[in-house]
């Protein structure tokens, strides 16, 4: 029998590319609620009963609201929130992030799908963290762009429909954005990263940086060994690349929509052996939402990990 799936918040930007990437597969069975109903508490349980998965695309509060309408601790929970990400009993939904991590999505029936910015920033940092090429308690900023569709439905209408004139802008300039203690806790900080996002007038693709004064840091670490560290972490995957450093070192520039309608991520280290620019690329709707969501079911369900999902 087909592992039955239903994505509650279907409707919304990132449950419709998920929604667009399982539909196609005869692996599983989607289940729909009715229009009318995608808000009826009753209806929505009622489905959730019939699901071995329920993938969650939807604000905060209602997350929390949904996961509770779940009554079978087995069903698998994929939350595509920033609700679950840093909260006890809940897995990090990043398989590549750690030896075990897959193993213990595969175990664990509440998932929480990683933000996009945290993917890039996490999967740069942690492994120079681990190796304590960087001192955890190392001060890191995070510099990012991101396309419009990350600020969902409401950003879309606004760069679209041309209510914005913006073409390049900065936001949550006083430091309470909600994704600095997700990258504290699983990149293994001692304190948070000062976040520095900006959207630009393109609908998808990011780019995250962490610069990197090697001269500074207590083992001063040259260039290589940064990136040989990342490619030792990351070898063998089939997402995460990592970027030569001679093949980076011809680029004269690097655009943000590179890794667009694919799951890949792409690590860089940039610069010299004094200064370093530690850059990721990812399409913020694909490895940093919908189809890191479809990697992490296809985990959980036991299925192809690489099912529905472009490299």
């Amino acid at each position: 029998m087909k592992p039955k799936v239903f994505i509650d918040g279907e409707a919304g930007t990132t449950g419709l590319q998920i929604a667009a990437r399982l539909k196609a597969r005869d692996d599983l069975e989607l289940l729909s609620i009715d229009e009318v109903k995608r808000k009826d508490a009753n209806a929505r349980g009622a489905i959730m009963k019939k699901a071995d998965a329920v993938i969650l695309c939807l604000p905060d509060d209602a997350a929390r609201l949904a996961v509770s309408l779940v009554e079978n601790p087995n069903t698998v929970i994929i939350d595509a929130s920033t609700a679950h990400r840093t909260s006890p009993g809940w897995v990090y939904g990043f398989p590549e992030m750690d030896k075990g991590q897959r193993a213990a999505i595969a175990a664990s029936s509440r998932i929480s799908n990683p933000g996009c910015y945290p993917t890039g920033f996490i999967a740069l940092v942690r492994p120079l963290i681990v190796s304590g090429l960087v001192p955890h308690d190392w001060p890191l900023t995070v510099n990012a762009v991101s396309g419009y569709s990350g600020g969902g439905k409401p950003m879309i209408a606004e760069f679209e429909e041309r209510q914005t004139e913006d073409n390049y802008r900065i936001y949550a300039m006083g430091q309470t954005h909600k994704h600095p203690p997700e990258m504290k806790k699983h990149a293994g900080l001692a304190q948070m990263p000062l976040f520095m996002p900006a959207v630009g007038r393109f609908a998808q693709g990011m780019i995250i940086e962490v610069p990197l004064t090697l001269w500074a840091l207590p083992k001063k670490p040259k260039r290589a060994a940064l990136h040989a560290q990342l490619k030792a972490t990351y070898a063998g995957e089939r997402f995460v690349k990592v970027v030569p450093l001679g093949e980076g070192d011809v680029m004269k520039t690097l655009g943000a929509e590179g890794c667009n309608e694919t799951n890949r991520l792409e690590l860089y280290v940039f610069g010299t052996d004094e200064q370093a620019r530690l850059v990721a690329r990812l399409d913020n709707l694909g490895k940093g939402a919908s189809g890191a969501a479809v990697q992490n079911l296809n985990i959980a369900l036991g299925l192809d990990e690489g099912a529905g999902l472009e490299g």
